[in-house]
């Protein structure tokens, strides 16, 4: 039934809040408000974190990397190159002598930081490698004490180095790729290698 109340219709019954909840259901979330799409059958998506070689999708103990900064352990992308001579992850022809040691810091507690800004590094720092030295910063320290002062020296070693060459480990602001799209896990090239970590 209905009454009125200070001039205001009110609705008893069991349905009087049907049309005034608090809460959305799961397919408003998701149709209305913006919220996560149920995934396609069969999508995955696994971003690699920036510590992890991309071959064995395992932390790495030994860093090298490509001009691409694609970075790999030493003792899984051997192997592979050996045999192979491509970039397990574009497809394209690469050499050993093509891969650059790297060389990251740690602090006391064993997280992977800026050894200038001592920044920790997360899967949102903009990470670069110097090639000449293989040292690795946080774009904020080359931006600053490199890049605007036009200053070019390593700022461990004070090697200088050539600014176009900088190798980009991690952007945030990049495209992801997806680690399901790297070229050897599309023809399961790794099996005699390394074990993968899915």
């Amino acid at each position: 039934y209905q009454r009125r109340v200070h001039g205001i219709q009110k609705v008893m019954g069991k349905n009087r809040h049907a049309k005034d909840k608090l809460w959305i259901s799961y397919s408003e979330h998701t149709n209305e408000w913006g919220g996560k799409k149920p995934e396609k059958k069969g999508q995955k998506f696994q971003k690699l974190p920036f510590a992890c070689c991309a071959l064995s999708l395992l932390p790495f103990i030994t860093p090298v990397c490509t001009r691409e900064g694609i970075v790999f352990d030493l003792v899984n992308i051997i192997p592979y190159v050996k045999k192979f001579k491509k970039n397990p992850v574009t497809g394209q022809p690469i050499a050993l002598s093509d891969l650059i040691k790297l060389h990251f810091h740690k602090n006391a507690k064993g997280e992977y930081h800026c050894p200038v800004t001592y920044n920790v590094f997360t899967e949102f720092s903009h990470i670069i490698a110097i090639p000449e030295t293989g040292n690795v910063y946080s774009y904020e320290a080359y931006e600053q004490l490199n890049k605007q002062p036009k200053h070019f020296f390593d700022l461990i070693s004070n090697e200088p180095f050539d600014p176009k060459k900088i190798i980009v480990l991690q952007d945030p602001k990049a495209t992801i790729t997806n680690v399901m799209d790297f070229a050897y896990m599309k023809k399961q090239e790794t099996k005699d290698f390394v074990q993968i970590n899915l």
